[in-house]
């Protein structure tokens, strides 16, 4: 019984060795682990960086799925218009004695679904642009390295969270839908209005006849046409003057300026024959930044470091303050721009950056000099 209790009392000594052992490396490993810095904290409970990627996942999706449903709606509205211009049209030319003014109801109806599909479009709008504003200043942040989001997005995000606001005007939207869809509906409304008083029952001998059939009711015909003839120079007039209104980000538009860079006088990289026509090609928006900064060995690390971009320094003169400044260029793409602003403001807030499109820019990195 002794050597029992012995043998027993060793086994316990060895396993409480064996936990203290175990617990000393648990402890250790956890003290080795990196903690998570946490994003903000609040009443004690600390968002890590991971829970706010994921938020801002799973309000993405919402945000789209939002969308989505308003896109479909003014697909809706749409159908709306074609079916019943196509009904419209099967009933007017169906019999002879049906009168032309049904082509005018319909114009009138037609009208109405445009104002409908643009309140539509502009809660489309208010959606999109979260997601917009998402993808441009958080997501292409990401793909870009260093992750450098813009420091607005996050309160321009948050402040339509918490006030929203539509984005475009009733003018942009209306204009918009009116040169996409409607502005070809109602031109075909024309063209068979004017079929339809010339064609039935018989052609007109003279335009007196003509205008006499146009009339509807106490309203003469001379006053239609009149009306009519308004009524399309007043739908050309807006769409026209509606067309440099471009704040619906849901549309394929810009966000970091204008994107309408000149496209490059040489042949390189570009496909020849069919398939240019097939695929064709793009590339992004080349810029050139000089920037004029008293600091030109950090400023032109960090670009180094952060972007990999080369830098080439100048000297120059101020000539106000006759001062000896360095001037750094540097070649970059449009989804750069926002990256080299910030690395330049960490080493010298008080530089001047001027960033300016470039027409083509060959080798370092770019387009290759000679085609392989």
């Amino acid at each position: 019984m002794f050597f029992v209790r012995k043998k027993e009392n060793q086994m316990a000594v060895k396993s409480t060795k064996a936990k203290s052992k175990s617990t000393k490396t648990k402890s250790k490993s956890t003290k080795e682990e990196p903690i998570e810095e946490p994003v903000w904290t609040y009443r004690g409970y600390h968002l890590k960086t991971s829970e706010f990627v994921t938020a801002m996942v799973h309000l993405f999706r919402a945000e789209i799925q939002r969308a989505n449903v308003w896109r479909q709606r003014l697909d809706t509205t749409t159908n709306w218009a074609v079916v019943v211009t196509g009904a419209t049209l099967s009933i007017a030319y169906s019999q002879s004695s049906v009168h032309h003014s049904v082509i005018l109801l319909n114009t009138l109806l037609v009208l109405w679904f445009l104002f409908i599909e643009a309140r539509r479009y502009r809660y489309y709008e208010l959606w999109s642009y979260r997601v917009r504003l998402m993808e441009t200043d958080f997501y292409a942040a990401m793909l870009v390295p260093p992750f450098h989001p813009s420091p607005e997005w996050a309160e321009n995000l948050a402040e339509n969270l918490l006030t929203p606001s539509f984005p475009i005007s009733m003018w942009e939207a209306f204009g918009r839908r009116l040169r996409r869809n409607y502005l070809w509906i109602f031109l075909i409304l024309l063209a068979s209005w004017i079929a339809k008083i010339w064609l039935f029952p018989e052609s007109p001998r003279d335009v007196a006849e003509f205008m006499e059939r146009a009339s509807v009711g106490p309203a003469s015909g001379e006053f239609m046409i009149l009306l009519g003839v308004m009524f399309y120079v007043f739908l050309t007039v807006f769409a026209i003057a509606t067309v440099n209104m471009t704040r619906a980000t849901g549309e394929i538009l810009p966000r970091f300026g204008d994107e309408t860079a000149p496209a490059a006088p040489s042949e390189q990289g570009k496909h020849r024959g069919v398939r240019a026509l097939l695929a064709p090609r793009r590339r992004r928006r080349q810029l050139l930044a000089l920037i004029i900064t008293d600091k030109s060995e950090e400023v032109s690390n960090r670009i180094l470091t952060d972007l990999k971009r080369g830098v080439t320094a100048m000297q120059g003169r101020g000539m106000y303050t006759g001062a000896e400044r360095s001037i750094l260029m540097c070649a970059l793409t449009i989804t750069e721009a926002h990256n080299l602003k910030s690395a330049v403001a960490k080493e010298d807030p008080k530089a001047v950056v001027i960033v300016s499109p470039a027409q083509e820019i060959l080798g370092g990195g770019f387009a290759p000099l000679e085609e392989k």
